[in-house]
């Protein structure tokens, strides 16, 4: 295909003034707006979303930049089809080399990497370079690593069919980047980033459970899998909010500087539980972890390596559903304790006896979801879905919900749909009042309140797990969807406003038990003991759900 006449315009223009826009003054800001968003509307991308579509569909999503010690947090544009992220653009004013400077290229693959993304662009529209992004980043990498196309601007007219055939909105469309990113693919040095983390968060386990069983001999089996879990969910979370700037990026970092660290990692605790309230950090019902001594030479390298440039991960981008899939694969795991109180990790009986952990791909969840959640609350306002005139509100509920996929699909499906329909619906109307549903964003997009998140959370979503941590793992997911694109600002204006903390406690919407085995199951035996109870853990559906089954159950 030849170059259309705007590209050429754009090529004949930058060479004209190419001293102008290589001085350190001409801004990335300025190379945007004047060639990098026409280059990509040239290649059929609405960069300016002038078709006016719903935010979730999206052809080009422009990141909220959080720029953290003058280092910008979130890659420039999110390419999407249906939605559905295709490849990350970076880019960088023309004084930056993008050939010869290794920084851009590193930072460009770990959000690719971290969002499992094959193939992401750098470019300053005088350089355009293509990446390949499935092999894991590494500090010490050279800059042409992963490196599968680089062409300079003088070369977009006579090249410019082969940039169309990749990258061009219906060449992704009719399959042909996917087509590209398969022959490209460099499966020597590949690991994707799920398996990474997961055995990032495997060895976090294995050191933990050794290091808390030594140096607190009193813990029980149960008490010790609590323990080492609930500190690992805690990390994971505050160092997520972190890069989706929620929380100060470096805290848990700064830690590392001094003695005492698990003291001091539980004055973080203590103020984000005043933050979020979010029952990951209630101390109430957690009377165990505060008084567990953790080395500071376990803690340092844990929290040390979670930060540029010794982490390949970008916790701003991953998202959430490859989190579950790596926490299901972590939960077929279980710390036993020997006889001598040593911890040992060994797989769970029934995950032994499966041939491994299973979990449902995204895009099945997906679609049930729809097939679903979708037909229940199709043509319905989100009064209806809420319930009125004694009619109770739509209730979601997954009777065996593991790490959370189905109901962070079916969570994500309200949020999208509340959102669009108020979208529809006079939006600025419902942005006022005493208690708004919508504000704006840094880019002017419509954006549901945290409280109208919360709500939804609150109202519609149940579930049920045997396992225990399970349990906290679907809570820890959801909470973080309900952060999912707020800033420590955002969220600071709407606590000052409502007077509330940021996040919900599911203590009463996920629960765990055994859902097809009822209290009646010990009828007529002499009390169990405390194991027997604790293997079979019967669930009374009246009583833990009594609003729900008073109301004639779920929908």
């Amino acid at each position: 295909m030849p170059a259309p006449a705007s590209v050429i315009e754009l090529v004949e223009r930058f060479a004209r003034n190419l001293d102008a826009y290589k001085r350190p003054d001409y801004k990335e800001t300025r190379v945007r707006v004047e060639f990098v968003d026409p280059f990509f509307e040239a290649l059929g991308w609405d960069v300016r979303n002038v078709q006016g579509y719903a935010e979730q569909y999206k052809d080009v999503v422009h990141e909220d930049a959080v720029k953290v010690g003058g280092v910008v947090r979130a890659p420039d544009y999110c390419f999407r089809v249906g939605g559905a992220r295709k490849f990350f653009l970076e880019v960088k004013k023309p004084a930056v080399s993008i050939k010869e400077d290794v920084g851009p290229a590193y930072q460009l693959r770990r959000y690719a990497w971290s969002a499992k993304l094959p193939l992401s662009i750098l470019t300053d529209f005088e350089e355009f370079a293509v990446y390949d992004c499935r092999r894991r980043p590494q500090s010490g990498d050279k800059v042409g690593v992963g490196r599968v196309m680089y062409l300079t601007f003088d070369q977009y007219p006579e090249r410019f069919d082969e940039i169309h055939a990749v990258f061009a909105r219906e060449s992704v469309l009719r399959g042909s980047f996917d087509r590209y990113a398969e022959e490209t693919t460099g499966k020597r040095g590949t690991s994707e980033v799920d398996a990474e983390f997961l055995k990032e968060i495997e060895g976090w386990r294995d050191v933990l459970a050794r290091v808390v069983a030594l140096r607190n001999p009193a813990l029980s089996v149960h008490e010790l899998n609590f323990a080492v879990q609930r500190t690992i969910d805690r990390i994971i979370f505050l160092r997520i909010c972190e890069d989706r700037g929620v929380e100060e990026y470096g805290r848990l970092l700064a830690l590392t500087g001094g003695p005492h660290i698990y003291p001091r990692l539980h004055d973080l605790y203590r103020q984000a539980e005043e933050k979020y309230n979010s029952g990951i950090f209630d101390f109430e019902a957690d009377g165990l972890t505060m008084s567990l001594t953790i080395d500071d030479k376990v803690l340092k390298p844990i929290l040390a390596n979670l930060y540029y440039p010794h982490s390949p991960y970008e916790f701003s981008v991953l998202p959430a559903d490859i989190l579950g899939q790596v926490y299901e694969q972590f939960l077929g795991k279980v710390i036993r304790l020997t006889p001598a109180h040593r911890a040992v990790v060994e797989e769970k009986p029934e995950v032994k006896k499966a041939g491994g952990v299973y979990y449902t791909p995204t895009y099945i969840v997906d679609y049930i979801v729809r097939q679903t959640v979708g037909r229940l609350v199709e043509g319905k306002t989100p009064r209806q879905i809420a319930g009125t005139r004694g009619r109770a509100p739509l209730r979601i509920l997954d009777p065996a919900c593991g790490s959370g996929s189905f109901l962070l699909g079916a969570y994500q499906y309200l949020l999208d749909y509340h959102r669009q329909w108020y979208e529809e619906h006079d939006p600025a109307k419902h942005a006022q009042g005493k208690r708004p549903v919508l504000y704006q964003g840094p880019q002017g997009d419509w954006r549901l309140t945290t409280a109208e998140k919360k709500r939804i959370l609150l109202d519609h979503i149940y579930g049920v797990d045997l396992d225990r941590q399970a349990v906290e793992v679907t809570k820890l997911s959801l909470l973080l969807e309900v952060l999912e694109g707020e800033s420590d600002e955002s969220i600071g204006q709407q606590l000052s406003f409502f007077q509330e903390r940021a996040l919900p406690n599911l203590d009463d919407n996920i629960k765990c038990g055994n859902s097809l085995i009822g209290p009646d199951y010990f009828a007529g035996q002499l009390m169990p003991d405390e194991e027997e109870l604790r293997r079979v853990n019967p669930f009374d559906w009246e009583a833990e759900f009594p609003e729900a089954m008073g109301a004639g159950g779920f929908d």
